[in-house]
């Protein structure tokens, strides 16, 4: 994980929990408390509102589950008060799903995400109809200028250098030729990939596969991320040794904005 700069002012962790109640089982509230984010992005929380989760460490929280019981679900917690809460993103799909959820914190919007994964089918076709509302809903929060922050689970790899075995991934979802074309388009409007300014043209992955050995030897997929607009996110990068969940938290440090 990148080192935080000599001031940093406040930092910013996005990760997919595979489930709040795992994760928690597995020491995500040790993580935090030793770690300190001051905005904690989660998603695939699979569970109802738990503002009871990490409040003894001085979190506030807002959460967004699926209507499907243990399913999907997103979540903001913060060290200060979130203000405006955005509930979905006006898509009836999405939000039935539990997939975005928006506030503002300290003067930046922060959104956590959690784009849905495909496979051969409807999922498939699901994913790629929204990637492009997903699109639409990110433009329209960047015009209306203040400072954005995203952090989620992508399930889009976007270079060959984002994950391991990208000659074998071609032709599977998250490494889908039109997928990493989105991706480039979602850049383009005005995000930058902090992980990947931080990296340089190093590979570091976020998430591995629970078949036998792909932790181990590292052979992984880059689909989580911190994308900014506005602000400057810098330092970022993750840890691979929490194993909290099959991704890794990814985290990095944000200067301060004026609210």
């Amino acid at each position: 994980m990148s080192a935080a700069p000599d001031s940093p002012t406040l930092k910013v962790t996005t990760l997919n929990a595979n489930g709040i109640r795992s994760a928690l089982r597995k020491g995500l509230a040790d993580w935090v408390e030793r770690e300190a984010p001051d905005v904690l992005l989660l998603q695939e929380v699979r569970a109802g509102p738990m503002p009871e989760a990490l409040a003894h460490l001085g979190y506030q929280s807002a959460w967004f589950p699926a209507q499907k019981a243990g399913y999907s679900g997103v979540a903001i917690l913060a060290r200060g008060p979130l203000e405006d809460v955005r509930v979905g993103m006006g898509h009836d799909e999405m939000d039935a799903e539990g997939r975005v959820l928006s506030a503002r914190i300290g003067g930046v919007r922060y959104v956590s995400v959690y784009l849905p994964s495909g496979s051969r089918g409807a999922r498939q076709d699901f994913k790629d109809r929204v990637l492009g509302d997903f699109q639409d809903f990110a433009a329209a929060l960047m015009a209306e200028g203040e400072p954005v922050v995203i952090g989620g689970d992508y399930n889009v790899a976007h270079r060959e250098i984002d994950l391991k075995n990208w000659r074998s991934n071609r032709t599977n979802s998250g490494f889908l030729p039109h997928e990493r074309e989105w991706m480039t388009a979602h850049l383009a409007s005005g995000l930058t990939d902090t992980h990947r300014a931080t990296l340089g043209d190093q590979a570091e992955y976020t998430w591995w596969s629970n078949r036998s050995g792909a932790y181990d030897n590292n052979v992984g997929w880059r689909i989580d991320y911190l994308l900014s607009a506005g602000v400057h996110l810098g330092g970022v990068g993750v840890d691979r040794g929490a194993k909290l969940s099959d991704h890794a938290p990814l985290s990095g440090w944000i200067a301060a904005v004026k609210s």
